[in-house]
């Protein structure tokens, strides 16, 4: 196993418009998709797609939304045989607004009733199997997972969104800290983005990057610090894209590459990503990112395959 990611993943209902609307307006659907989601999920299913063998531990609810996410983890390859499935549980669902005006979007979500994961369904031996585990909270059971790994030598890989001051205490156990804008600005009021790089990377990672959207990244390892640019491309929506980037930066260490150019492969897979709508979609194959990093063109088309069959409302069939 390459990748194991520990969450509850859920499903997205993405709506995109022109310009959302005001209070008593109303605006014309562009395009509509139904979309697994989750931050460590669509990371593993990335990860998948660029030809990574990668399994998932978590709680999905015995629904259609369940159901549903454990059909999109087998299409991709994602071994779902640590995916517990709860019997009285329903699985979380989002409605994803996005628009063409500002690039921006808006998150309307249902939490679901899905029970937690408990430390004693934790598989041992099937987290210590693979090469990096892939975190996205700070919980007993990730904690726990946490510490196996980094016992028996398995890189911890963790996903840094929002501002928790929970997560400054799991930075011993973690070795690739990735973190968003969001999570920069909670820490820091400064932009002396090398020196906090460095305080982070002395707290235990050893390698530190942070996403800056269409600015692109910057990192920290014992090779010293380095600034990404971000691809500039078709902006369709960029729901995914921090989930995406950090599935193909594993991917990138999974290869030996060295964190800068790693860096700029994430960079070029979320890219890709956000030519399309949703999280899924718009994940490109190997072949199709060594193919824009070499020439900026995209396959349009066979990402255009991928946005017609999530558009097919498949959790509706019971």
């Amino acid at each position: 196993m390459d990748v194991v990611g520990i969450e509850i993943p859920c499903i997205d209902l993405l709506v995109h418009v022109d310009r959302l609307p005001r209070e008593n307006e109303g605006a014309r659907l562009l395009e509509y998709s139904w979309q697994g989601g989750g931050k460590v999920a669509t990371a593993l299913v990335t990860l998948a797609r660029l030809g990574a063998k990668t399994g998932v531990i978590g709680v999905v609810g015995d629904c259609q939304y369940g159901r549903f996410c454990i059909d999109d983890f087998i299409l991709h390859g994602v071994d779902v045989s640590r995916l517990i499935i709860d019997k009285n549980g329903e699985t979380p669902f989002s409605l994803v607004l996005s628009e063409n005006q500002k690039n921006g979007r808006s998150i309307i979500y249902h939490r679901g009733t899905v029970r937690e994961l408990l430390i004693e369904e934790l598989d041992y031996s099937y987290i210590i199997s693979a090469k990096y585990l892939h975190l996205a909270s700070v919980t007993a059971v990730t904690r726990q997972a946490a510490i196996w790994a980094k016992e028996k030598g398995v890189k911890v890989v963790f996903d840094a969104d929002g501002f928790n001051p929970k997560i400054l205490e799991m930075l011993p156990l973690i070795d690739v800290f990735i973190g968003s804008e969001f999570y920069y600005n909670g820490m820091f009021d400064d932009h002396n983005y090398e020196a906090n790089c460095l305080k982070i990377m002395e707290r235990g990672p050893s390698i530190v990057v942070f996403t800056f959207g269409e600015r692109g990244c910057i990192g920290m390892d014992s090779d010293g610090f380095f600034i990404e640019p971000a691809f500039s491309v078709p902006v369709k929506d960029t729901t995914g894209a921090g989930d995406v980037y950090h599935g193909a930066f594993i991917y990138g260490l999974l290869q030996g590459w060295s964190t800068r150019d790693t860096a700029r492969f994430a960079n070029a897979v979320a890219a890709i990503k956000c030519t399309r709508i949703g999280g899924r979609a718009g994940i490109p194959t190997l072949d199709m990112v060594q193919e824009f990093l070499k020439t900026g063109r995209i396959d349009f088309e066979e990402l255009d395959q991928r946005v017609e069959f999530y558009r097919k409302p498949r959790i509706m069939i019971v």
